[in-house]
């Protein structure tokens, strides 16, 4: 059996229906319930024992997390992140498994230099990349406490996107579908990004490994631009080739600052702020060593990108199951 940490959320329901298509036992721990069929546990990173629970099973796959820009208070990316890797290796231990894949973030390595590896620096800027990398160090320790039989492999994912996901890169095509969308600066920065069915593979891929620790980012590639992937997502969505209305970077960073100030003052996010300002016009290009697993994405970027929007903006699906990460 494979436990599956947050498998009710986006990454992994696609996960598992990998995994149930492959007829391999999964069960599902979360603090909301799976909508696929296979077993369920109740499961809350923070506080539950699931030594119990995870007797049985062979490999455990976290992928609970805190993880938006803007959850307060701030010490829950702690409690979930750090403190509740701690639980899962220590009920790891009790159960007598000897394999956790760790699903963390390029995040650890924050506003880094183009084309950084898995042996980059860490910068972290803000507090979920600082406890997804002390989370790292958890897991690190659980498996040096018996080398030669335990495996730990992290996978480093850039920003994840596919069908029925709400985050920051359907946030940004909403935009453009509703014709609102305005570049702000000259739009030759690259973003990294990943597929949900390609990342789903590369974790099935990646969970064959030997006694150790296999750390790997994840990106499809080659990356997009932002006016590749704007002109892209217009082409498919108007018949369009082009980026639609441009105006200079620092209005942008105006219109953030505005963002943060409302937010302050008024207690309530906007979907526009300084850091998220920031992000779209940074570079954000990771390189990786996945394909050195022998792994080969089943989809293109631009195949995924395509499937998305269709399944967004082009067909009725609206009476499937979203969810909201950001």
């Amino acid at each position: 059996m494979i436990g599956i940490l947050g498998g009710s959320g986006f990454l992994g329901s696609t996960l598992i229906r990998q995994l149930t298509a492959e007829a391999q036992a999964v069960h599902c721990f979360d603090i909301i319930p799976t909508h696929l069929d296979v077993p369920y546990t109740y499961f809350d990173v923070t506080s539950c024992d699931p030594s119990e629970d995870f007797k049985g099973a062979r490999c455990i796959i976290n992928l609970a997390a805190a993880h938006r820009d803007d959850i307060r208070p701030v010490s829950r990316y702690y409690d979930v992140n750090v403190k509740g890797a701690q639980l899962v290796c220590d009920a790891a231990a009790d159960a007598g498994i000897a394999q956790i894949v760790f699903v963390s973030s390029v995040a650890v390595y924050g506003f880094a230099p183009p084309e950084t590896d898995e042996n980059g620096d860490f910068n972290y800027f803000n507090e979920y990349g600082r406890t997804k990398l002390a989370a790292e160090t958890i897991y690190r320790e659980w498996q040096q406490e018996d080398p030669s039989k335990r495996r730990l492999i992290i996978v480093r994912p850039t920003v994840i996107f596919g069908e029925g996901n709400r985050g920051n890169v359907y946030n940004l095509v909403r935009q453009i579908a509703s014709k609102k969308f305005v570049m702000f600066g000259n739009g030759q920065n690259f973003k990294s990004m990943a597929y949900v069915e390609n990342v789903a593979s590369f974790i099935r891929t990646a969970r064959h490994q030997g006694p150790g620790i296999h750390i790997y980012n994840y990106v499809d590639t080659p990356d997009l631009t932002m006016n590749e992937l704007v002109r892209m997502t217009r082409r498919t969505l108007f018949g369009r080739d082009n980026v639609g209305p441009r105006l200079p970077a620092f209005l942008g960073l105006v219109i953030g600052k505005v963002g943060d100030f409302f937010t302050l003052v008024s207690g309530k996010s906007l979907p526009v702020s300084s850091i998220r300002v920031k992000k779209f016009m940074t570079t954000t290009q990771f390189s990786s060593r996945a394909h050195e697993t022998g792994f080969k994405p089943p989809y293109s970027l631009a195949e995924g990108l395509e499937r998305t929007l269709r399944y967004e903006f082009l067909e009725d699906n609206s009476g499937n199951r979203t969810f909201e990460t950001e």
